[in-house]
């Protein structure tokens, strides 16, 4: 199971990251607090303070086609927004 799947590089996303040293990353649903924290530690190499998980429901989609209105759903994702010690960072663009 791959626990991170990608990190959320939003604006809301960077002024968490700029304020409070805390990244954002999407990740598996199955995916509990612990196995983040170590799945982060290991990736990138930094120490994680705290561990806050959400699950983010998906929106609602319409458009129109030739057969009429067609409607959908984006998939639901857990989110996880991990506070990493003072002083350290996490690069995403080295490890690409």
């Amino acid at each position: 199971m791959e626990i991170i799947k990608k990190p959320i590089l939003t604006e809301k996303a960077s002024l968490l990251t700029e304020k409070l040293n805390r990244y954002a990353f999407k990740v598996d649903h199955r995916a509990n607090k612990i196995q983040i924290k170590a799945a982060v530690e290991e990736m990138f190499g930094v120490t994680v303070v705290a561990v806050n998980t959400s699950v983010v429901a998906g929106k609602a989609k319409n458009r129109y086609t030739k057969a009429g209105f067609v409607s959908g759903r984006a998939p639901k994702y857990k989110k996880a927004i991990v506070t990493i010690k003072d002083g350290e960072t996490i690069d995403f663009y080295s490890v690409i």
